[in-house]
């Protein structure tokens, strides 16, 4: 069962302290943590993708009514306070070990090495309908 792991930035259950007023050795222990967890995800043979997003400054949103040139603007609005940091897909056996790694990957550590309890969706990953 394949699900998406979704990792927001913004105020999360532990840590209010933006990423920005982190000290390096604060952002690199959090970085080396998410580092391990793809490591231990491959090894396993869990992980299918993971990645980082750029922030939503060089976010754009486009629509099309597939006639005319497509409109392209900014993207989330600058008020926005949480966006979408990034994401892993893992393909496991059960909901419940999917629940298990969002539990893990939330408790990345953050300012003084405690755990943020940063927010993870969970969402399966549907297959397309068939088509004959």
């Amino acid at each position: 069962m394949k699900y998406m792991l979704l990792k927001t930035y913004g105020p999360a259950a532990s840590c209010d302290v933006p990423i920005t007023e982190w000290t390096p050795e604060e952002i690199k222990a959090h970085m080396d943590f998410q580092r391990a967890l793809g490591a231990e995800l491959a090894k396993t043979g869990e992980l299918v993708d993971a990645q980082g997003l750029a922030g939503p400054d060089e976010a754009r949103l486009v629509s099309s009514d597939g006639r005319s040139a497509p409109v392209v603007t900014d993207g989330p609005f600058p008020e926005t306070k949480e966006f979408l940091a990034g994401y892993w897909v893992v393909d496991v056996e059960s909901p419940e070990r999917a629940l298990e790694i969002a539990a893990q990957a939330s408790a990345a550590p953050g300012p003084g090495g405690k755990p943020i309890g940063e927010y993870i969706e969970v969402r399966a990953v549907m297959g397309a309908p068939a088509t004959e």
